[in-house]
């Protein structure tokens, strides 16, 4: 049977906008992986920031805000730096005034115990709240099912050629066809447009490393998401009385099943026992994801300009969760060529065009 919609990457970008395609297409969800969200998806740490990503971002993460909150913690974000990055405090701040994000000015010696005292400076997001990926992912995949749409994992794509008007798609699990061919492949995005004849857009996939600690004290429960101001560091409070420590790294990569390198660990312990005097107990666990950003880093949504039947959904970055459900919306109003959800409708879809690459 030929399907109207194929969608290629099972992962939060692919599964959202399945769920918002399937009460209107027959879609199919093909997933290389013996399971959807492997790799991105799977190992984000992922919160809600309206700040995360830029101003740029930040209509799609507030638009999702209201969409995610059966899965958001509440948590508190502050955003910290040293007496001579007042500068960058003051254009994070400048940045997003007038958005309606809430930012403020803080001490951040009397908000974050042991802190070191030369981290004089502090912004303080209030709204920055957890998210439950793996909940809000199965719910995707699952409400995409309930529609209609058809999930076959195991499904790498080998090869796909647009004939009659339909893409004729041959995968490890057999061949298939679809009018519309949906590129949601995140770090294989470029090489499954190449595959399809189409020209890639410079989508490339970067490192990033976290792991979970447990140290001396242990973070209170309840207690912020701490962010360096200069992108050197991160972490949050993770279960009891663990958190979750990134270095902040980009990593330049091939697509591929990332590993954490021990220098990238040894680097972020090291940077986080130069802000707290907290002692690193025990390196309980590490692993790695990968990031995709399209050259001037916003995501692409949208069909292409010079390849009839294909649409991209990629380059989310690392804000691809937090802005699921609005991009999901924004992409199925474009694909299906109908007016965009309410909850979208002042997001103007341009700005995340392929044609601008």
């Amino acid at each position: 049977m030929a399907h109207d919609v194929a969608i290629v990457g099972a992962g939060i970008a692919g599964a959202s906008l399945a769920a918002e395609l399937a009460p209107h297409a027959r879609v199919l969800l093909l997933e290389m992986e013996d399971s959807a969200g492997y790799h991105a998806t799977g190992r984000s740490a992922a919160f809600w920031s309206e700040s995360y990503g830029g101003p740029a971002i930040q209509p799609l993460t507030t638009a999702s805000g209201p969409m995610l909150r059966p899965y958001l913690d509440p948590m508190g974000s502050i955003h910290i730096g040293r007496a001579d990055e007042a500068a960058a405090i003051d254009a994070f701040l400048a940045e997003f005034e007038g958005t309606g994000v809430e930012l403020r000015t803080v001490d951040p010696q009397a908000l974050i115990p042991g802190l070191r005292p030369e981290w004089t400076r502090g912004v303080l997001e209030p709204s920055c709240e957890y998210i439950d990926v793996g909940a809000l992912h199965g719910d995707m995949l699952a409400a995409a099912k309930r529609a209609g749409a058809e999930l076959r994992t195991a499904a790498g794509l080998l090869a796909a050629r647009r004939e009659g008007g339909m893409w004729r798609l041959e995968t490890r699990a057999g061949a298939f066809e679809a009018a519309v061919l949906v590129d949601a492949a995140g770090a294989w995005a470029d090489p499954v447009a190449e595959m399809a004849g189409v020209r890639p857009l410079g989508i490339r996939p970067y490192r990033r490393t976290i792991m979970q600690l447990k140290t001396d004290p242990a973070p209170a429960r309840g207690s912020p998401m701490v962010a360096h101001i200069g992108g050197g560091f991160y972490w949050k409070p993770e279960g009891e009385g663990r958190l979750w420590l990134s270095p902040h790294d980009e990593i330049a990569t091939a697509p591929c099943d990332a590993q954490p390198e021990d220098i990238d660990v040894a680097t972020a312990i090291d940077r986080f026992e130069q802000v707290v005097d907290w002692r690193v107990e025990q390196l309980e666990h590490k692993w790695a994801g990968l990031r995709t950003f399209a050259p001037d880093r916003l995501p692409v949504y949208g069909f292409d300009p010079a390849a009839p039947g294909f649409f991209w959904c990629a380059g989310q970055g690392g804000f691809g969760i937090q802005t699921a459900p609005a991009a999901a919306k924004l992409a199925a109003a474009l694909l299906l060529g109908v007016a965009p959800d309410p909850a979208v409708a002042g997001i103007d879809p341009a700005f995340y065009a392929p044609g601008r690459l």
